[in-house]
């Protein structure tokens, strides 16, 4: 059971924050009550109808004694206790620990692992399927930092997706993608296995991550392109080296300007993300790792072109409908994972 303190004392502070707003704050004031009113209201939506449930209940008990209401009350009171656990359960994950920066945009990095051409080519597939499931939802999904092969795979790849609670949905995507199929430089017919890496960080802002102008080195240098025409003749790269972490970021688009500000877009993602990383590992020290922690080095899918299938390895998931899925049908992908991070933190809560 939820304490009953513990319910009351969000009423009261939902209440504090809506009076409050009605009053009216200065617009620095405004702007975080508004963002606190907002994740607290769904919280306070949820203990009201848990409330209303229990005494609707109590009021249904007490018709019993009456003779003229007791077949009424007999009728609503199993009705009454079955709706109880699933509402005692959607007000337990109603409070359960947000994660700060789910409601954050993202930055996307792809990157081939091991499988040469093939590797790169699984990667641009991979930057097609977010793609389209970020079409799919509406955000905004901007190619800051590209670097294409001959044969038209990503050697690298950064992105920025913008929309509503783009992390949260996102962040279990970081981790060891590997794909098994035929490649289209494979004369033979014979299946490859190659993999690519994925990672997503939450988009950091200047005031999460103060950055001191002499922990930084920032080199120039030549772009480096596929050939012939395409090779950059100017020193428009550029390379930001965060000296206390080793943290290195290129961007290598046409505009000089440009590119430090993208590379130090990332820099920041980065070193918000190391921050995030290491408070995590503090806190789960002493227990099993956690789905959606973000390791890099983790194997967590693989796709099986000839049988058609997609197994997401940390939760058991296997889905035989890769076609959908690389066209950016992720939900059901996204739910499982959601609902089983979800029951691991309602177990702790439990302990």
């Amino acid at each position: 059971m939820i304490p009953e303190e513990r319910l009351e004392q969000i009423l009261q502070r939902f209440q504090y924050l809506e009076a409050a707003m009605a009053e009216g704050v200065s617009g620095a004031e405004i702007a975080d009550l508004a963002r606190e009113y907002s994740e607290i209201k769904p919280v306070a939506e949820q203990i009201t109808a848990y409330r209303q449930l229990l005494t609707d209940l109590e009021e249904a008990e007490a018709m019993l004694a009456d003779p003229d209401m007791k077949e009424l009350a007999e009728e609503e009171i199993p009705a009454l206790k079955a709706a109880l656990p699933g509402a005692e359960e959607a007000l337990q994950l109603a409070l359960l620990p947000k994660d700060a920066a789910d409601a954050r945009p993202a930055m996307l990095e792809i990157r081939p692992g091991t499988g040469g051409d093939e590797a790169a080519l699984f990667a641009g597939d991979l930057l097609r399927m977010y793609q389209r499931y970020a079409e799919a939802r509406g955000w905004k999904f901007e190619i800051i930092e590209e670097q294409a092969t001959e044969l038209g795979g990503i050697k690298e790849v950064v992105a920025h997706i913008k929309g509503e609670n783009v992390f949260a949905r996102m962040k279990y995507e970081s981790g060891v993608h590997r794909v098994q199929r035929v490649p289209v430089t494979e004369s033979g017919g014979r299946i490859h296995t190659s993999a690519a890496t994925v990672a997503v960080l939450p988009e950091a802002q200047e005031v999460d991550v103060q950055i001191d102008p002499g922990d930084i080195r920032i080199d120039t240098m030549r772009a480096s392109g596929a050939g012939g025409q395409h090779v950059n003749t100017t020193d428009s790269a550029v390379r930001i080296t965060h000296i206390p972490t080793g943290v290195m970021v290129v961007s290598a688009e046409k505009s000089q300007h440009r590119n430090r500000e993208i590379a130090m877009q990332v820099l920041r993602a980065r070193l918000y993300d190391l921050e995030r990383q290491r408070i995590d590992g503090e806190r789960s020290a002493d227990r099993a790792s956690q789905v959606g922690s973000g390791d890099r080095s983790e194997r967590i899918r693989t796709y099986n072109f000839p049988q058609g299938r997609m197994s997401d390895h940390r939760i058991n998931l296997t889905l035989y409908k890769l076609d959908q899925i690389l066209q950016g049908d992720l939900d059901e992908i996204i739910d499982a994972l959601t609902a089983d991070n979800q029951a691991r933190l309602l177990a702790e809560m439990g302990q």
